[in-house]
């Protein structure tokens, strides 16, 4: 048996209904990291935060807000229908923020030829989207309904221990419907709660364009159906987000040299979500901090996130996407090895160079640093007010509440330590007090700004490689 497949082991498999399953412990640990926005009308600075949700939103949604986005926003509007259907099985879409020669050399091998049938770059780099993703969506899919119902599918009570989350908060369900006038069941809204902006927001723009695959569609498609019915689908966290940040980091740490525009998609495609209609801000803050919370506990090895069985859609050479596979990674780093030798062999022979040389290649929209750091910056807090005054005049101690987060900068550029690269997050998190962060490890992830720590890490690796200074400072600015 090979080394890889020592790690990863493949099997058939039935697929099981996700919603039907019980919460795992990786599901509780999220969902208590999520389960501040359940106590937010508790509080006068809670119930700020909520009316500024739906405003800033709506003022997204609208065009209203001027956002520093990296394409006129008609063309955003446009992206975001496209960004509507997920390739998950191969980061394909998101693979544009590898630049205009490696995105072309990605895609090249890993396309999606139509809703259900796509291709990977190589078994190895299937395998490890494939399982990364299973483990963030699942932590992402399991806040649904909690948030909405407590409940599992909307309709089996969520077990003890889940419902003491909520308790220990102070919490109630369906936050959103409540707060916004359309209480679960109630005519126009969600029957579970937490009803999505398409259904609460007193103006909504909806308009035509092509999708993914270039056909003619139109954002309510993908609103109220037919291509994705979201009238009954619980709105936090968005599922979405978590699979372009859980995706889109994986990219940015097989190919390093683009990290910093990686995480800049990320921002993006979360952002495009609200663009469509289909979340709030908060349920793109909520997405990107699960996302980063369980790669980090996936590249620490953390033995509560490896060695789980999980369907994997990500399959080779045409298979459907319906015909999935099992898929079980016991030694991530070993999965990421492998999957990164093979990006970069398939990468490099694509574009007939070496692949930092092609990463350099780049004409697309992500070509100019400072206007991918407004991008990301703009995302980072949507302006939402400060709800928890404890931590909003410090710093969260990344290496202290949240000492796995570290290995985000570490998997990419391995010349740092741990202890530096959570110095480095430290330094760079955005502001703090926001509705997650309540000084829980969990609430840490919805404060990092991996564009910001991306550039400062990648800019000491860059020192060490040239000079071999092994002291050299982690506070070293990237510009």
């Amino acid at each position: 048996m090979s080394r890889l497949a020592r790690h990863v082991l493949i099997v058939a498999l039935t697929l099981v209904p996700l919603g039907a399953q019980a919460q795992s412990p990786p599901n509780l640990t999220a969902l208590t990291g999520l389960a501040p926005v359940a106590a937010l009308p508790n509080a006068p600075e809670g119930q700020a935060a909520l009316d500024a949700n739906l405003k800033v939103t709506g003022d997204i949604q609208s065009g209203a807000l001027r956002q520093p986005l990296l394409l006129a926003f008609p063309e955003q509007q446009k992206l975001a229908l496209r960004d509507c259907f997920i390739t998950d099985g191969n980061a394909t879409q998101l693979a544009d923020g590898l630049g205009s020669k490696l995105a072309a050399a990605y895609q090249e091998k890993a396309q999606y030829k139509d809703p259900k049938t796509f291709t990977s770059i190589s078994q190895s780099v299937a395998d490890f989207i494939g399982y990364t993703n299973n483990i963030a969506k699942s932590d992402s899919n399991a806040g649904k309904y909690f948030f909405a119902n407590a409940t599992t599918n909307g309709k089996t009570p969520v077990s003890e221990a889940a419902t003491a989350i909520l308790t220990a908060k102070g919490g109630v369900t369906d936050v959103f419907g409540k707060a916004y006038g359309r209480p679960a069941g109630s005519q126009g809204a969600d029957s579970f709660g937490n009803s999505r902006p398409f259904q609460t927001e007193p103006h909504l723009i909806a308009y035509r364009g092509a999708d993914y695959f270039g056909r003619p569609s139109h954002s309510l498609d993908w609103l109220r159906g037919p291509n994705q019915n979201l009238f009954d689908s619980p709105s936090y966290p968005s599922g979405h987000t978590t699979y372009g940040y859980t995706e889109a980091v994986v990219l940015a740490i097989l190919v390093p040299d683009r990290y910093q525009q990686m995480i800049a998609r990320a921002a993006e495609y979360g952002n495009n979500r609200i663009v469509v209609g289909a979340h709030y801000a908060m349920d793109v803050i909520g997405g990107r901090a699960t996302a980063l919370h369980a790669v980090a506990h996936l590249l620490a090895n953390d033995p509560a996130y490896v060695g789980q069985t999980r369907e994997n859609p990500a399959v080779l050479n045409g298979m459907s996407h319906g015909a999935t596979k099992e898929i079980v990674i016991t030694d991530y780093p070993a999965a990421l090895q492998a999957a990164r030798a093979d990006l970069a062999a398939a990468l490099s022979g694509a574009c007939g160079d070496t692949v930092a040389a092609c990463a350099a290649a780049d004409t697309g929209r992500f070509k100019d640093p400072a206007a991918n750091e407004a991008l990301y910056n703009a995302t980072q807090t949507y302006g939402l007010p400060v709800v928890h005054r404890n931590t909003a005049d410090t710093k969260d101690d990344v290496g202290t509440l949240a000492p796995e987060a570290g290995h985000l900068l570490t998997a990419a550029f391995p010349a740092l330590t741990l202890a530096e690269a959570n110095a480095i997050l430290t330094e760079t998190q955005g502001p703090g007090g926001g509705f997650l962060d309540d000084g829980s490890g969990f609430g840490v992830y919805a404060r990092l700004n991996l564009y910001a720590a991306g550039g400062r890490a990648a800019a000491l690796a860059a020192t060490r490689a040239k000079t071999g200074a092994e002291g050299a400072s982690p506070t070293m600015r990237t510009r």
